[in-house]
């Protein structure tokens, strides 16, 4: 029996084993990577970036002759064409050679119609039904230059996409990082409160000792109770949040919510930057946003070209093949294939004068475009400033938190050595341990508040 449960004890302790090393601690490198595979803004810009690229093929394909096939049948009540035809005139003298022999024959027994013998005019019927079969191809020669400016505008289009996804792929990091930041400092707040918890715990003791002494009175032990209650349901909060938290995160980057963890030892890896100061003229060139109203410019000088060739001759070649079948069964039925070349010049005329003024107004399109680039230049120069400020300003803070941590501790050490010693208040005991948690709570927010705008501000420059 012993030889039958130790092969499938250790079986179950490997399958428990592999089981446990497969959850993944998520990092937020991993998080941001998955959720640039995963999440469903990033999956719509490269779909958006594969249909711009399937455009500008199709706008190569205007470079190439266009061929066009119609059929067409009909069958008429009554034929469309009549003609009557009086042969008299032409036959007779023959018919009067042949008089002679045919009388003969007709004696003789030969099936002869005497009706032949009549000069009676006969009507002719035509078109009555018929099919038609045509195939053409037609090769522009010029287009006022419309079909190459299509195709540079086609091409804009793909570099306008991939500049797209780049802004929605740093929408999304940046997104990622507020998420996992948020989780990162409700975690580390959780570790603050187990510590309040710990010293509280600690001065509950020290509190309940002194009452069954008779140092104290019992309000002072209710005192310190209601403060652990107050961290108990601080500490379900917490949870509560954390567990919300994930759910986003998991949901965001398209992975299992259900024993989602990351990695919580983000905020002990921040260095505090002393210096940050990048080059903000160059990194604006880098700028997606930037690149974007070049773009934009760009495709409305290109729109003002494809007014103007709307404007010119249009000329073309081509050739075709013609199938013609008309009154199939009659005397005069007709079945003729034919091929032809052929040559077009379309000229607008009446066009000039409406499309003079989209030419202009195209035109317009072009200056407003460089004056919004010359006022996003500004804001984005700004913008980047503003964001250097910001790191400045949360590095800061992180500073005047360790500094009021320091005082905290001080604080709480020399109002724990007044309280056993009996000259101190328990008010101001729990006073100076609300005030060391508030502190500890405070850095932490400055440290993930600073992560956050580093992350912004290195997207923001490239740096």
């Amino acid at each position: 029996m012993k030889r039958l449960l130790l092969p499938v004890c250790i079986t179950i302790a490997c399958l428990f084993g592999i089981s446990t090393q497969a959850q993944e601690i998520y990092t937020l490198e991993r998080c941001k990577e998955l959720a640039l595979q995963n999440n469903s803004k990033a999956q719509n810009s490269q779909l958006s970036l594969e249909a711009a690229e399937q455009a500008r093929k199709e706008a190569f394909t205007k470079y190439f002759p266009s061929v066009h096939a119609m059929g067409a049948g009909f069958q008429a009540n009554k034929p469309m064409m009549s003609m009557e035809m009086n042969m008299s005139s032409m036959m007779q003298p023959m018919m009067e050679g042949l008089a002679p022999t045919m009388m003969w024959l007709m004696q003789q027994g030969a099936p002869l119609d005497p009706s032949i013998f009549s000069m009676e005019p006969q009507q002719i019927d035509m078109l009555k039904k018929g099919i038609i079969g045509v195939v053409t191809a037609t090769q522009p020669v010029f287009a006022g230059g419309q079909i190459i400016t299509g195709n540079r505008l086609a091409k804009l289009g793909v570099e306008v996409a991939a500049l797209q996804k780049l802004m929605t792929q740093d929408e999304i990091a940046l997104s990622v990082e507020q998420y996992y930041w948020q989780i990162v400092a409700l975690e580390e707040k959780t570790k603050t409160l187990a510590e309040a918890q710990t010293l509280l715990n600690r001065i509950h003791d020290d509190v309940k000792n002194a009452v069954d002494v008779g140092f104290a009175n019992q309000n002072d032990l209710l005192k310190v109770e209601l403060k652990q209650n107050e961290l108990e349901s601080g500490k379900l909060s917490l949870a509560n949040g954390i567990t919300l938290l994930k759910m986003v995160l998991a949901q965001f980057i398209g992975v299992p919510q259900d024993g989602f963890e990351i990695e919580k030892s983000l905020i002990e890896q921040i260095n505090l930057l002393p210096n940050i100061h990048p080059d903000h003229e160059s990194a604006l060139y880098r700028r997606a946003e930037y690149q974007l109203l070049e773009k934009s410019i760009a495709a409305n000088e290109l729109m003002v070209k494809m007014e103007t060739g709307k404007l010119l001759p249009t000329v073309a070649v081509g050739a075709g093949l013609n199938h013609l079948n008309f009154d199939k069964g009659s005397p005069l039925a007709m079945n003729r294939d034919f091929g032809m070349v052929f040559a077009t010049v379309s000229i607008p005329i009446t066009d000039w004068w409406g499309g003079s003024k989209a030419v202009k107004r195209q035109k317009i399109q072009v200056q407003i475009a460089q004056n919004d680039m010359r006022n996003a230049q500004e804001m984005l120069l700004i913008q980047m400033q503003q964001l250097r400020n910001d790191v400045e300003e949360a590095a800061q803070q992180v500073h005047l938190a360790n500094k009021a941590i320091a005082s905290a501790l001080e604080n709480l050490r020399l109002n724990s050595d007044y309280y056993e010693t009996g000259i101190g208040i328990l008010t101001n005991l729990l006073d100076a341990q609300n005030a060391l948690q508030q502190v500890r709570d405070q850095r932490i927010e400055s440290l993930t508040v600073y992560g956050m705008k580093l992350a912004r501000y290195r997207q923001a420059t490239g740096w």
